[in-house]
């Protein structure tokens, strides 16, 4: 009897223990980073607050692994191109070492430039808001994680310090231009993400999914989407990946790339035009061609995010330390290996551990992704970045990325609704007609190239009797047929989340500051 009811016992307690062995571990990561932090800092007056903020950064590099890193590795999960496992082990090693190696010895004190630092008298003040601003913006992502809505970093860190920044020195602190063109980012990044993604969706149809011989189409063309995939990764991680270890102007960038992507063409076009051969030619043989490029990109986009936003976690972090080491405000700030440290393994563990279900939500949960689609993905968030850059528009890479997911979304949307009216114009003209004639002429409809479905609906207007229909029969034709592809719970609980990042981590950060500062007064 006592045995079952331990069995029982186990048998209801068993869905907890995955979550305690990552809160055990999470929390492992951060007593260690105590230790350790505590040993590199030795006995400097205020190593207390030092050594909080350390682990405060730990806890913000971890909710960069779990919430942002899904960005970039999610549509290849979705698409099965790589397995969850696969991905996660790709993306934490690429985003540790973007970290490590082009992660930067020095990083802005003041993320953005959003507030004026000098308006600040008191160097301990400025601790206070760092610190307030770091927690806040971890734990907002830490919620957004939990409620599965993937949300940029950048903007949470930006909130943070406005918020922390208008609590120690009031509204005039703020940067206010700065903070428009931030927001002006929450409808050009996706819109601008979504768009380009559409449209190399809509490239590939046209050019290899919609004609009659996929095959061939598929051999002439994929060599030249990986070409210009390519031109597009090396200039996206030159730009941005590299800048910390080597600047180069924006021409300089995209000739390197170009002289890569002519290499890469020579290289891929024999492997491609082969491996096509032993594939079916159908849409299902055409997505295994884009599965080792999609790879790539998961790993290069991993790769310069590491590089871009472990300054989300350090940037604070190092502020802090320079401003008690110092005893000053400076507008840049050296970072410590030992810190750098932190955000490395922090984004790497908040991946392995919590990052899953982000991955799910972008991969799998807002609409349907095979390999095609995810290749899109990728490559509209390399050259949203890249376009952003030359124009100067803020942008962020998770908003580029989920708007190019639900850009691809919309896009099949459109499509299948003007297919099905498409069919429904050749079934009216074939009104009163064998229903075997019908089905052959559709057969040969879908298997046509777009031109030849264009000539052949032509033909039937030309050819056919006018079509003797119904009152109620002519509204259904006129009726778009709309299958809803894209999910739309998803698309407003992200949209939600994107709206109050800056407005909610920015009044948490105020009110942190104002704890902080009420505790640490005499």
């Amino acid at each position: 009897m006592e045995l079952k009811n331990i069995s029982q016992i186990e048998h209801a307690t068993r869905f907890g223990r995955p979550e305690m062995f990552r809160f055990g571990v999470a929390l492992f990561f951060v007593i260690a980073i105590m230790l350790v932090a505590g040993m590199s800092i030795g006995d400097m007056p205020h190593n207390y607050m030092l050594i909080a903020a350390a682990m405060i950064g730990g806890y913000m590099a971890m909710n960069i692994g779990a919430n942002d890193v899904a960005n970039n590795v999610g549509p290849a999960v979705g698409s099965k191109a790589l397995t969850l496992a696969g991905a996660i082990g790709i993306a934490a090693i690429f985003e540790a070492s973007g970290a490590l190696i082009a992660g930067g010895d020095v990083v802005s004190t003041i993320k953005k430039g959003i507030i004026d630092a000098s308006m600040l008298q008191d160097p301990q003040a400025f601790v206070w808001l760092m610190m307030a601003a770091l927690l806040a913006g971890a734990l907002w992502l830490n919620l957004a994680t939990a409620l599965g809505a993937p949300v940029s970093t950048t903007h949470s860190i930006v909130g943070g310090v406005l918020g922390a920044g208008i609590a120690a020195g009031g509204f005039g602190i703020a940067n206010w231009g700065t903070m428009s063109q931030i927001a002006a980012s929450w409808v050009i990044s996706p819109v601008l993400g979504g768009a380009i993604a559409a449209g190399f969706l809509y490239l590939i149809k046209r050019t290899i999914t919609y004609q009659e011989n996929m095959k061939a189409a598929a051999q002439k063309m994929v060599p030249l989407l990986v070409a210009l995939m390519a031109w597009a990764f090396s200039t996206y991680i030159v730009l941005k990946g590299l800048k910390h270890l080597w600047k180069v102007n924006f021409s300089t960038a995209l000739l390197l790339g170009l002289v890569f992507s002519a290499a890469v063409y020579f290289f891929v076009k024999p492997m491609i035009f082969n491996a096509a051969e032993r594939l079916p030619g159908d849409k299902s043989g055409v997505n295994k061609l884009f599965t080792i490029p999609l790879i790539f990109a998961a790993a290069l986009l991993s790769f310069a995010h590491g590089a871009n936003d472990v300054a989300n976690a350090v940037g604070p972090l190092a502020a802090i330390n320079d401003a008690i080491l110092h005893g000053g405000i400076a507008k840049k700030a050296s970072i410590p290996l030992w810190v750098m440290m932190v955000g490395a393994l922090g984004i790497a563990i908040g991946l392995a551990l919590y990052g899953p279900k982000l991955i799910r939500t972008v991969g799998s949960e807002i609409t349907e992704l095979d390999q095609t689609r995810a290749f899109c993905i990728a490559m509209a968030a390399a050259i949203t970045v890249i376009i952003a850059t030359q124009l100067g528009l803020p942008v962020s890479s998770t908003h580029i990325a989920v708007g190019a997911v639900f850009g691809v979304g919309f896009l099949r949307e459109f499509l299948k609704a003007s297919y099905s009216k498409m069919v429904e114009e050749v079934k009216a003209h074939h009104h009163g007609k064998d229903e075997a004639v019908v089905e052959a002429f559709l057969l040969e409809f879908r298997k046509a190239s777009v031109a030849k479905k264009g000539l052949m609906l032509q033909q039937l207007k030309e050819h056919s009797a006018r079509a003797d229909l119904s009152k109620k029969e002519r509204k259904g034709l006129k009726r778009v047929y709309k299958t809803e592809l894209v999910k739309r719970s998803a698309l407003m609980r992200i949209v939600a989340a994107w709206l109050i990042t800056v407005p909610v981590s920015g009044a948490l950060a105020a009110l942190l500051y104002f704890t902080i500062r009420g505790i640490m007064l005499p």
